[in-house]
């Protein structure tokens, strides 16, 4: 199993910066942030010259691109698709398979105010991500949804909704444990559930302060913050070794949002930390 890093904290900087740090600490891959207005790497316009250039870029560092991050919202304020979301999309789809890279990373898309996440589950996904999954499946590629609580893959109840809805196998998961570990939800047995849908993974830790959860309460906030792997309550061994009973063995991409570390420390100390299990 690889260790790679998001760069979206390089995002306001050129590529190479993310690039040449990865390298000299040593990891393996990047899942590289994207989207219409970075100055960091854009591969929603359709350039494939530029493209190679960032593939270049990594190979000749000695990296990998375990994936292409496209985060944003497929969905408008109404029962709509974007379509500009839709064709920055198809175009990094196809970036990706003209460098070889299998996955996309994605957000299934964020909830509209006043609708439940379940009828657009249920009605609105279908009409976006049908024909994407389709057209990915043409080139060869997996799309990896982040199940970010705040999209509408909120809890394991919700994922099994939405590959019910949009049953096709071009679907899955970036899967990161950490998003359910606040929630309460079995992060390993979701792994056990989900195994043939798990095309990426992010490895980013929970931690919870028990002493404000109980002053405070489970609807407020400041209990629990996103930490760097190895600094929260997942148990990093035992979850590596359910992914790889699963036969899940493609990457740690590490995402970094712990606000109490600067952005190299915290990627080389979770680094460190996840290479005695990968």
């Amino acid at each position: 199993m690889k260790v790679g890093m998001l760069t979206a904290p390089f995002g306001g900087e050129p590529l190479a910066n993310a690039v040449n740090f990865a390298a000299e600490a040593s990891f393996d891959c990047l899942e590289i942030a994207t989207g219409p207005k970075s100055s960091h790497c854009d591969v929603t316009t359709g350039d494939m010259e530029a493209a190679r250039k960032v593939a270049k870029l990594v190979k000749d560092a000695g990296l990998e691109i375990s994936s292409f991050a496209y985060y944003t919202n497929v969905f408008g304020d109404g029962p709509s698709v974007r379509e500009d979301v839709v064709t920055a999309f198809k175009n990094v789809v196809d970036t990706a398979s003209e460098l070889g890279v299998g996955v996309v990373c994605a957000l299934a898309g964020l909830p509209v105010s006043g609708i439940h996440k379940h009828p657009m589950i249920r009605e609105w996904a279908p009409k976006a991500w049908g024909p994407l999954a389709e057209y990915a499946a043409g080139k060869s590629i997996k799309i990896a949804f982040e199940n970010w609580f705040a999209t509408l893959l909120q809890s394991p109840a919700e994922f099994a909704m939405l590959f019910e809805s949009v049953p096709h196998a071009a679907l899955g998961l970036n899967y990161d444990p950490s998003h359910l570990v606040h929630q309460g939800c079995d992060w390993l047995a979701t792994v056990d559930e989900f195994a043939s849908r798990i095309f990426h993974t992010h490895a980013k830790d929970t931690e919870i302060r028990q002493s404000v959860l109980r002053r405070v309460g489970n609807q407020n906030g400041g209990w629990w913050r996103y930490v760097i792997p190895g600094f929260g309550l997942i148990d990093w061994g035992v979850y590596v070794a359910t992914l790889r009973r699963n036969g899940i063995n493609n990457v740690l991409s590490i995402e970094h949002e712990d606000g109490s570390v600067g952005r190299e420390e915290g990627f080389v100390k979770g680094l460190r930390y996840l290479r005695q299990f990968a």
